[in-house]
């Protein structure tokens, strides 16, 4: 059924909101006791639907720069649709900086209500009922609902993540095969959401090849790319020298630097796809809130170290839950960047959605289904390491825990 024809109630339905990352407690538990097998495990609380603000602060001075917007009082309250034109011009030089090409602040930069609000965006400037879009899956969950929302047709892209890094991509023949068949727009994360695997220079340079080809718009979510693991490297799609026509590059502080309560994200690239998301953005939001737009003084303008120390924290966390489920004999690939894991299951007595609903009752941990990332992964689960140390791999030794208990 394509969204010519379905109802708006089929429509909303389809978004299935509660099963994404944080909507978990409007699950209904329903006979959860008739189903748990043994008693409940003990152990604090861990929610790995998403990070720990309390384990990792936002960065230094964040709420200064808040306040400081916050006294500027109308001025700041009420900016361009796009966003202050002050922050958007210290952005644009750092942006470039790190991407490696350069930004007009006035014509190819937006402020979004975070980096959800800019892929909503970003899709709606470029979607519409009919248009094929190719979208890499396993990836960010809302992508593929996205994309069905506006009325475009999915266009699956299966993403390698289970060999070695050096050949772990998306099946570049496939994204071919797909611009040639009048896909007109392509979508992915690099850090992956939910595999923290990142694409390589060669990938990366043979998708901007041919989305030039081929005249295909590319929408690249780069939201962990500061979060890099050591010895990685990461290339900017931005940075190469052929360029896709059309291209918008979406990130934010919201993970890495824990400003995830200000919800901010920006949205870099073609101008015209950044009128077109303003425009959008005038009538649904108007603009990302003008004092929490004044937070952004403080991104990549972190103390000396800081990142560096943040990083090594992640991967110390990485390195002890991934040592946990190879234990376990649980696959789970090896993040190059982010703070995602995403670990294969084996056979259990019960499905994947009763298993992540024992996993919140009987052991008290919050997880995502895979099936939302990729609706083949239904044997998979999406963890936010992002958390107090301790509390995570403690939380890490219950799910294996509970995998025993289930196993068939």
């Amino acid at each position: 059924m394509n969204h010519k024809t379905m109802t708006l109630d089929e429509k909303f339905k389809a978004l299935e909101a509660n099963n994404a990352p944080g909507q978990e407690i409007r699950q209904n538990l329903g006979d959860i006791n008739d189903i748990m097998l043994g008693d409940k495990l003990g152990g604090a609380a861990v929610d790995f639907s998403h990070g720990d603000v309390d384990a990792f602060p936002p960065t230094p001075d964040s709420d200064t720069a808040w306040k400081k917007g916050f006294r500027q009082g109308g001025s700041q309250a009420y900016t361009e649709y796009r966003g202050s034109a002050e922050v958007r011009n210290k952005l644009a030089v750092r942006l470039a900086k790190f991407t490696g090409r350069s930004i007009n602040a006035n014509s190819e930069l937006i402020i979004t209500p975070g980096t959800q609000g800019a892929l909503f965006l970003a899709l709606g400037a470029t979607v519409t009922v009919g248009t094929k879009v190719a979208v890499v899956e396993p990836d960010y969950f809302a992508n593929r609902k996205l994309v069905k929302f506006f009325g475009g047709e999915v266009v699956p892209i299966p993403l390698n993540y289970k060999g070695s890094q050096l050949h772990n991509s998306p099946d570049l023949n496939r994204i071919e095969e797909a611009f040639k068949n009048e896909t007109k727009v392509l979508v992915f994360s690099t850090p992956n959401n939910p595999t923290g695997l990142v694409y390589s220079k060669n990938t990366i340079t043979k998708i901007a090849d041919l989305a030039a080809k081929y005249e295909v718009t590319v929408i690249v979510d780069q939201l962990y790319s500061r979060m890099l693991y050591s010895g990685e490297i990461y290339t900017h799609l931005r940075s190469c020298n052929i360029q896709p026509k059309n291209l918008i590059t979406i990130m934010g502080p919201s993970k890495t630097e824990s400003l995830s309560g200000f919800r901010l994200g920006v949205a870099f690239g073609t101008s015209k796809l950044i009128e077109r998301m303003e425009c959008l953005q005038a009538i649904v939001s108007l603009r990302a809130a003008g004092y929490n737009q004044a937070a952004l003084d403080t991104w990549f303008q972190e103390p000396l170290g800081w990142m560096e120390s943040r990083i090594k924290e992640h991967e110390s966390i990485r390195d002890e839950l991934l040592d946990i489920f190879k234990t376990a004999k649980l696959y789970t690939a090896s993040p190059q960047a982010g703070s995602y894991l995403f670990p294969q299951l084996p056979s259990l007595s019960v499905d994947l959605y009763t298993f992540v609903r024992l996993l919140r009752y009987q052991a008290n941990v919050i997880v995502t289904p895979g099936s939302e990332f990729d609706p083949s992964c239904n044997d998979s689960i999406r963890l936010n390491f992002s958390q107090n140390h301790s509390m995570a791999v403690s939380a890490a030794k219950r799910i294996v825990k509970m995998v025993e208990i289930y196993r068939i």
